[in-house]
């Protein structure tokens, strides 16, 4: 086989980059390890920027997310059981789409299948190979059979844990990173949302989030240790720890239920330099990850899909590569911007296992403060709604 750009990695980053490149009439092929039910049947937060939603129209997949997304003028906050709000429209003359992670691979892959793009599930052993010659590869195997695509491009969308980016050698890549000491308990519970807003706590216990799917379905989280196993959290002690941590006013009028999903996930932020490689390109988780504070994750994916796409388009329409050689510096620019938002986000508003009553009270001083600065809220709005590309 044969083709310009071999995408490893058929999650949303993949996708929308191999539907932009259809769009322009360059040839590609998305290589995923597992099947599309399970690349679709995994659950993810879905809090959208500007830019994404803007990304998706030019993909011709936005008609399903206009017609069943939120969009959200505003975040509430809360500490000390106190919530006030972040009236992005006001301050930005934006807003945030809350449409699930879920549902954007959902269109993606009906969209491409539909205009036959090509996309291989149940790819194994994907392995990009003579990345630093004339010849670039990627081998994989399809029901125990070994086979080649011969490519002029390679871009690693493929995710932390992705065979993309150890195909950099150790000599060139560097990595910088900061594991946090707790994890996110999140349920989802076939309940209608105690806001029509987020609504983002500190608290004394620790952080907790109240967000939703749709009218009717819910995802709360809250801050728990990293030792902490899923059995030993019921639904009732979990509904009591997040009215102890919400707002007052939230607490009060919740509608509790059973959880139809339970879990627990550690908080991370990393980030590779470069994100780039003689004729490989990483893409999303492969090359940073960020806690889910900030919202910033799929976003941050669809900012390096608009930097790649836009040199890929470069190069075959105009044949210039200059866009490629910057693509790294283009996309960090933005990242480490993100980076530094959903570190801001965490470290506000989560309590820390060694925290004195004194960082305490430096959070609840720097929250307060943000309720009655409207130029510090404007500052978290801009970051919240997503920086310009």
């Amino acid at each position: 086989m044969r083709t310009n750009v071999v995408i490893v990695g058929g999650g949303p980053s993949g996708l929308l980059l191999s539907r932009l490149l259809s769009v322009d009439g360059i040839d590609n092929i998305v290589l995923e390890k597992q099947s599309e039910e399970h690349v679709i049947g995994r659950i993810r937060a879905g809090v959208l920027e500007n830019g994404t939603i803007e990304m998706l129209e030019k993909a011709g997949v936005s008609d399903r997310l206009k017609n069943e997304g939120f969009n959200h003028d505003g975040i509430q906050l809360s500490f000390k059981n106190h919530g006030f709000r972040i009236n992005l429209k006001q301050l930005t003359n934006k807003h945030v789409t809350v449409y699930g992670q879920t549902e954007v691979t959902k269109d993606l892959y009906k969209k491409i299948k539909k205009e036959n793009g090509i996309i291989i599930n149940n790819a194994k052993d994907v392995l990009p190979q003579a990345i630093d010659t004339d010849k670039p590869c990627v081998t994989f195997k399809k029901n125990g059979v070994e086979k080649k695509i011969m490519c002029d491009l390679v871009a690693g969308c493929d995710g932390f844990h992705g065979i993309s980016r150890s195909i950099i050698p150790k000599s060139i890549i560097k990595t910088y990173e900061r594991t946090y000491p707790f994890g996110w308990l999140g349920i989802l519970s076939e309940t209608p949302p105690v806001s029509d807003e987020l609504i983002y706590a500190n608290h004394g216990n620790g952080f907790a989030l109240a967000s939703m799917r749709n009218e009717n379905l819910s995802r709360y989280y809250i801050q728990t240790s990293l030792d902490e196993k899923i059995e030993n959290w019921s639904d009732k002690k979990f509904w009591d720890e997040l009215k102890k941590r919400l707002p007052t006013e939230a607490s009060d009028t919740i509608i509790t239920g059973s959880s139809i999903e339970k879990s627990i996930a550690p908080l991370r932020s990393f980030v590779c330099e470069p994100m780039s490689w003689e004729k490989l390109f990483l893409v999303g988780d492969a090359a940073h990850i960020v806690p889910p504070t900030g919202a910033k994750g799929l976003n941050l994916a669809v900012s390096d899909v608009y930097y790649l796409h836009n040199a890929l388009k470069n190069y075959y329409k105009f044949h210039t590569n200059y866009d490629l050689k910057m693509y790294s510096n283009n996309a960090l620019s933005r990242v480490w911007k993100s980076i530094r938002f959903s570190w801001w986000m965490t470290t506000t508003f989560h309590k820390f296992p060694d925290q004195s009553s004194f960082d305490q009270r430096i959070q609840d001083s720097e929250i307060e403060y943000l309720e009655n600065s409207v130029a510090s809220q404007r500052v978290l709005a801009e970051n919240y709604v997503g920086l310009p590309y």
